[in-house]
């Protein structure tokens, strides 16, 4: 027999007769189909649950049921009622076939059928709903770039925009002009240097480098250099508390420098005249190191502690930042440095604030 199915898939096969039921999944499983089976409506909807299938073979004329039940029960589940059913039966009552259209049914194969019959109906359906959910993860995938892309240029987009301002006032004195020129060159370079990052993760495959190190205190002199004038403007003073031995840590510098901007501008919309933000650099768990961002603004409130780092999620009701903060940022931050082997996590502060802390494992010896 000639194969013709050009895809393979998980097919769910609901019938009650044994000897038509191995039959069918003898056919299926030769070419290549992972088949599970159930003998009615309710130990197939507990095997969708527990695993959805790519498609369902279901005898219409199962004893104790009507044929349609495990339809109406799926569309129940916004999930599974997308997968594709096709019906077996031994029916010519057209009827009772609409009915199954109506349904939900996608196909039906008339009992006894042609193996090369069934084996197409069923690749047609299969093709259909696998590249139904391949389209559906390239479109999440694209909205993940776009959230991601659109994250990391804010901060350096609103740097550029803060020193164009600054350098506009008739007041602002000559010593400021060269630092807030400086502010724009970096800043466009940084998200210039984001964009390119993110084109060459799209069009080249990934490829194994060698352990990168950041050095914590490099990134300390970074952020006060890029924000301190920044945050001054809100009412904020950036004060550091730094070890005298050097503080390396296993990761990209630049990844560790969006995630800590991300943590200080946060400082800045929600602690904007909290005196001090300080940025502390201590020694964390055997092994680790640990940067700390803490301010003494109101603090995150007991009851939002808990969603404080899941997606679309803001610190408060208000939007200080106008429109412009996406809820994603935290979230982000988290997912990166745990991608990197450490934590992120948030502390009340003594005395009132909050304080958000990167922990990340100690380079290995040799990192310069």
């Amino acid at each position: 027999m000639p194969n013709l199915v050009a895809t393979t898939g998980r097919i769910l096969l609901v019938h009650d007769q044994p000897d038509n039921l191995h039959a069918v999944m003898a056919l299926l499983k030769r070419q290549g189909h992972e088949v599970i089976t159930a003998t009615d409506s309710r130990d197939a909807l507990l095997q969708c649950h527990e695993h959805a299938p790519d498609l369902i073979l279901r005898d219409m004329l199962v004893p104790g049921a009507d044929g349609f039940d495990l339809l109406r029960q799926l569309k129940q589940d916004h999930k599974l009622g997308r997968i594709p059913v096709i019906f077996l039966t031994a029916a010519q009552d057209r009827e009772l076939l609409l009915r199954a259209f109506e349904h939900g049914a996608v196909d039906y194969v008339t009992k006894p059928f042609l193996p090369e019959e069934l084996l197409a109906r069923v690749n047609t359906h299969l093709v259909l709903k696998l590249t139904r959910d391949r389209l559906e993860r390239v479109a999440e995938e694209r909205q993940h770039l776009v959230n991601l892309v659109a994250h990391d240029l804010k901060n350096p987009l609103t740097s550029v925009l803060f020193a164009s301002e600054m350098l506009m006032l008739p007041d602002l004195g000559s010593e400021r002009h060269a630092r807030y020129r400086q502010i724009i060159h970096d800043a466009t370079w940084d998200a210039l240097g984001y964009i390119k990052s993110y084109l060459e993760s799209q069009s080249q495959p990934p490829e194994k480098t060698p352990q990168q190190h950041a050095s914590l205190h490099e990134v300390v002199d970074w952020l006060l250099a890029r924000y301190a004038l920044q945050l001054e403007a809100l009412g904020l003073v950036m004060t550091t508390r730094l070890p005298e031995q050097a503080a390396l840590v296993a990761i990209d510098p630049m990844v560790l420098r969006q995630v800590a901007e991300n943590l200080v501008t946060n400082a800045g919309k929600y602690a904007a005249d909290g005196g001090t933000l300080e940025l502390w650099v201590r020694a964390g768990a055997p092994g680790f190191w640990q940067l700390v961002v803490q301010d003494r603004g109101p603090g995150i409130a007991a009851a939002r502690q808990r969603e404080l780092f899941k997606p679309f999620t803001r610190l408060s009701e208000s939007d200080p930042a106008n429109g412009l903060s996406s809820g994603l940022g935290l979230a982000l931050a988290r997912q990166i440095i745990a991608a990197a082997g450490g934590h992120l996590f948030y502390e009340d502060r003594e005395g009132g604030g909050a304080r958000f802390v990167i922990e990340l494992a100690q380079a290995k010896a040799g990192a310069e």
